[in-house]
């Protein structure tokens, strides 16, 4: 699918304050189905944006969040339907992961960020090579029309742009020659946010875009989308995200996508009121069911009393006849059954309760006895650590029920700090003590075998049969029957998150590692793992850029700043 193309909008660069900049942007799907092997992710989904609209994507992983994306990006094709995306001034498309090989390099990456500017800049190379003498207003025309446009989005300033976003980014002097595989996950993320955002494009499609950032940094991106005059539609889990920016809230659910309006504050307030609508006309269908059920067996029983023919003794000479068992209470009968079934044909569902993070995680024996820590001893003891120039720690002591917030920019050590607790990183000075058992969620998520289902992979490794796991699997609240049976190749981002977190609450452990928990996580779910932790009874080390879990969070606080020392605030 290549995006239509509306007549050209020539027009100031959209950030100068001369004047507005009118853009045309258009986004409209019109009964599109999208399947994939075994199951349809979006199904007869028709939605339109305005232009200069700032929608967030919300939905549970796996909704089919990202494959409209791709659908309004032309990365892939609906199976039926049509997507029609009208941007004069280029779309710029943010996927979750750079599609790119380990071995291509920053400038590659830029390069296809900035693709469809530097395809405008080659037509204006072209349209000024077929100018000729100039004398033909056809040409002129064409070249001025290109021009303009090319100058409107300040093409000349691109790769500038690109370098002022990733100093805003946390990646500033980032070689342009560089290999993609040397950047961690987070900086690969941020590579391909500075390029989309660089190219000024009408239509920004942005997948998970404040992951992997810093306050600073996501502060700034919000300020850039809030001064953004084109259109933004932006899957995100961020609940901030979502309060400051966006103007309209779609929801991916169960093949359909619902617009709300007012914000992500209208959306909740409009969820809150679904639900009461929907309990309310279930409790008045149960009451109706009941209420039949009663009526019918009421006047059965009634029928039963009545003789089945009346004694002549009873009648004179012309009396009336008497009355037979189909009137009254037969036909009563017969009206209640008839509306029972009715409602049992036409059911009135409750609504669905919410992905839930059920579980109760249980500490592990207090007492270790390869080490022969005892239950007074503190879950984490660190003494004069130091990994490299990555991490510099005086001292760190965690009690073993304690609370532990660590924060700090992009490269402060954060992730190395979990990974030294975690037993899987050694210090090259110091002391790491950690006497009891660990449960650790990683950033990056673990490398499960693709072809594993996911109640395989939650049981791997684990006692117990096949139908067992995928019980205990059910009970967490975190899949659905039916995703029991999806491969791991298959999964979304979040899906993939979703299954280490099972394996997290299902296994004992005295201290949880959690490094940024809630990325890929619907909000839903975001705020049941809110409420689950602090029921946890041993001891926590968060890591998270998750504003509003940060606001929420109570305990200690480190802080680990860009010159590797750790001050306890």
């Amino acid at each position: 699918m290549q995006p239509t193309t509306p007549v050209p909008v020539r027009a100031e660069d959209p950030r100068d304050q001369e004047g507005p900049h009118v853009h045309t942007s258009q986004l409209t799907l019109s009964h599109v189905t999208k399947r994939y092997p075994g199951r349809t992710v979006l199904d007869q989904v028709s939605l339109t944006l305005k232009p200069g609209e700032k929608a967030g994507l919300i939905g549970d992983n796996g909704a089919g969040k990202s494959t409209l994306l791709k659908l309004v990006a032309g990365v892939e094709r609906p199976d039926s339907g049509e997507v029609t995306v009208a941007a004069a001034d280029g779309i710029g498309y943010l996927p979750q992961a750079i599609p790119l090989p380990p071995t291509a390099t920053v400038q590659n990456a830029v390069d296809l960020a900035l693709a469809d500017l530097r395809a405008l800049e080659a037509e204006v190379g072209r349209a000024e090579q077929a100018l000729g003498d100039g004398e033909d207003p056809a040409a002129l025309a064409a070249y001025a029309d290109l021009l303009g446009r090319y100058e409107a989005r300040g093409g000349y300033d691109a790769d500038h742009r690109v370098d002022v976003a990733l100093h805003h980014l946390g990646l500033p002097a980032l070689p342009r020659e560089r290999r993609l595989g040397t950047l961690s996950g987070g900086e690969r993320s941020r590579l391909a946010l500075a390029g989309v955002l660089a190219g000024r494009p009408e239509l920004l499609l942005l997948d998970e875009p404040t992951n992997d950032l810093d306050d600073q940094a996501v502060e700034w991106l919000e300020a850039q989308l809030r001064a953004h005059r084109g259109t933004v539609l932006a899957v995100t889990h961020d609940r901030v995200f979502l309060e400051r920016l966006t103007t309209t809230v779609l929801e991916a659910e169960a093949g359909k996508v619902t617009r709300y309006g007012d914000g992500y504050h209208g959306y909740r307030m409009a969820k809150a009121a679904e639900r009461r609508r929907r309990l309310r006309e279930y409790e008045d269908w149960q009451s109706e069911m009941a209420r039949n059920e009663r009526l019918a067996a009421g006047h059965a029983v009634r029928l039963d009393a009545i003789p089945r023919k009346a004694s002549p003794a009873n009648f004179g000479h012309g009396g009336f006849r008497a009355r037979g068992r189909a009137h009254g209470a037969m036909a009563r009968i017969r009206n209640a059954r008839e509306r029972v079934e009715r409602l049992t044909t036409n059911p009135v569902t409750p609504p669905p309760d919410p992905l839930a993070f059920a579980a109760r995680i249980e500490t592990a024996t207090a007492v270790v006895e390869n080490t022969g820590a005892s239950a007074e001893a503190p879950a984490v003891r660190l003494a004069d650590v130091r990994v490299g120039d990555r991490l510099h720690l005086g001292a760190l002591t965690l009690g073993r029920n304690g609370r532990l917030l660590v924060t700090g920019p992009n490269g402060a050590g954060k992730t190395t700090l979990l990974k030294l607790l975690a037993g899987e990183l050694r210090p090259d000075e110091g002391s790491v003590r950690v006497p009891g058992r660990v449960g650790h969620l990683r950033q990056d998520g673990t490398p499960w075998p693709p072809d594993l289902t996911v109640a395989e992979a939650f049981g791997l490794g684990r006692v117990g049969s096949a139908g067992e796991h995928a019980d205990a699997l059910l009970s967490l609240g975190l899949f659905r029957p039916a995703e029991l049976g999806l491969r791991m190749s298959e999964l979304s981002y979040g899906q993939r998150r979703r299954t280490d977190l099972a394996r997290l609450v299902s296994e004992p452990a005295d201290l949880l590692l959690l490094d940024e928990p809630t990325n890929h996580l619907s909000p839903a779910l975001v705020e049941e793992l809110e409420r689950a932790l602090p029921a946890f009874p041993g001891a926590i080390v968060l890591v998270t850029h998750d504003r509003a879990l940060r606001a929420r969070f109570r305990g200690e606080h480190v802080h680990l700043p860009d010159t590797a020392r750790v001050r306890r605030a």
